[in-house]
């Protein structure tokens, strides 16, 4: 596979992306490629530490096949979007290609893992590569402006993502080359804002100068992300392109066939009509983000819980049982009234489809790692802002409920801390010390817990759907099977 045999063209350079994986091709080098002005934007693609990816792409011109996986058949989809493959450790490319004039804008999806961040969002100054960088860019970046970027870059090589990022803006900066937008497609929430305080105070903390220029001249997007991207056997895939397709593609990448994209704040040296592929643009990003943290990630988490314990492995096998659905759309009553905004009928319904396609293979017990830091994420804050509205918060109680269930199960882990066999027996102790490992106002709330102690009686009783009574089901636009 290559441009000339496609017969495709090459955009110029306009978008510099460091994290090139699956998620990012599936997406953001997705919505490029479909934009109306696509034949102006090109992406640079960097990868993280790996150079695997490089050596796949780079034979085919960055070329690669989108394979969408719906429940009865895949559609094929070559995207021409990227038209430069990097090696993420190619510290000077991937400084010199961010300080040139025609880059706009520059992409990341490293991982939350990525940003090395201390618990209060900070650099974590305790990490050794982040002290090590810190200190590298004290001294490149002391260098007088007279002495250009390649002087400033010659001996530096930052090994972590935001050390790379200064040194690049900081290049730059000395070539004059004007501002652009630093845009996070981490599934992280407030993930501009995150990646704006840590840019800020690791440059407040190398140079005065860099600092006072990102504040000028650097604008941060922030970005509500979703498509599901699978792991997926690449040389079986590729089998699969050949002999769908006739081509051959060493990468090729498995997504489903929903997509969404908000983004919100500037691009001041321009950007692509993502508006044109499906993407919105809005002043307040919040809400967005919360719809899909406590619908799609909250519901993945009940699922994951309560899944497991009546016999199931896969989200689409899980959400048509008549018990789970009920406790998620319940779950998303509560949801809707604290997104008093948005239409979320059309939502619900596609997330529906999205969980019932069995040909995207989701595992329960993936998403059932690190649960409790979910399970405060994506449905306790639901239920206190429903308390204090003075509702019942009943759906929340029984996703609690069922995620208790799982913990004394042993599907899913217990909180830190918290000896499993110590609540296996769910007993009013038990109940009290996983409600606090979770949130203590929710603990002190009597009838809160009560909910959720009636809800545990009747999930444990029986399992069918009369033996829900907190359940106040109401359908939005699909009907549980």
């Amino acid at each position: 596979m290559s441009r000339a045999a496609a017969h495709l063209p090459t955009p110029p350079e306009r978008i510099v992306h460091l994290g090139l994986g699956a998620f990012h091709r599936a997406h953001e080098a997705w919505y490029t490629a479909r934009a109306s002005d696509a034949d102006r934007w090109g992406i640079v693609a960097f990868t993280g530490r790996s150079r695997d990816l490089a050596e796949r792409l780079d034979p085919q011109d960055g070329l690669y096949t989108l394979v969408e996986r719906g429940a009865d058949a895949d559609r094929f989809e070559v995207v021409p979007s990227i038209v430069r493959v990097e090696a993420g450790d190619d510290v000077a490319a991937f400084v010199a290609a961010v300080a040139d004039p025609q880059i706009a804008i520059l992409t990341l999806t490293i991982t939350e893992a990525g940003y090395r961040l201390a618990a209060d969002g900070t650099p974590d100054l305790a990490d050794p590569d982040v002290a090590s960088d810190l200190e590298l860019l004290r001294v490149a970046l002391a260098a007088g402006p007279s002495d250009g970027s390649d002087a400033v870059t010659a001996n530096a090589a930052p090994v972590t993502a935001l050390g790379r990022i200064l040194l690049a803006l900081d290049a730059r900066r000395r070539a004059g080359a004007g501002p652009i937008a630093l845009v996070s497609c981490d599934n992280l929430p407030d993930n501009g804002g995150l990646l704006q305080r840590a840019v800020a105070d690791l440059a407040g903390r190398a140079s005065p100068d860099l600092a006072a220029w990102l504040a000028q001249s650097v604008s941060v997007v922030s970005t509500s992300v979703d498509r599901i991207t699978p792991a997926i056997d690449v040389d079986a895939e590729s089998a699969n392109v050949r002999e769908a397709t006739g081509w051959r593609d060493a990468a090729p990448v498995v997504t489903e066939p929903f997509a969404d994209w908000v983004l919100s704040g500037r691009f001041p040296a321009g950007r692509p009509d993502w508006e044109s592929a499906g993407a919105r643009f809005v002043d307040d990003l919040e809400p967005w983000e919360n719809r899909k943290l406590w619908m799609l990630n909250g519901a993945h988490t009940v699922l994951a819980a309560v899944g497991q314990t009546r016999g199931h492995a896969l989200v689409s096998s899980a959400i048509d049982d008549p018990v789970c659905i009920r406790i998620v759309e319940a779950l998303w009553d509560d949801d809707a009234r604290q997104l008093p905004g948005l239409d979320l009928a059309p939502y619900r319904a596609s997330l529906l489809e999205r969980f019932r396609n069995p040909r995207i293979e989701h595992r329960l017990a993936q998403i059932a790692q690190d649960s409790t830091t979910k399970v405060r994420l994506r449905i306790v804050p639901v239920a206190l802002d429903e308390r204090d509205a003075g509702r019942t918060a009943d759906g929340c109680a029984t996703a609690l409920a069922a995620w208790m269930l799982g913990v004394g199960r042993g599907v899913v882990p217990a909180p830190v801390g918290i000896d499993p066999t110590a609540v296996g027996s769910l007993d009013a102790s038990a109940r009290r010390a996983l409600l606090c490992a979770l949130d203590e106002r929710l603990a002190a709330d009597e009838l809160f817990a009560t909910r959720v102690a009636a809800a545990i009686s009747a999930l444990g009783a029986s399992g069918t759907p009369a033996s829900l009574p907190l359940l106040n089901h109401e359908t939005h636009g699909t009907s549980p099977t």
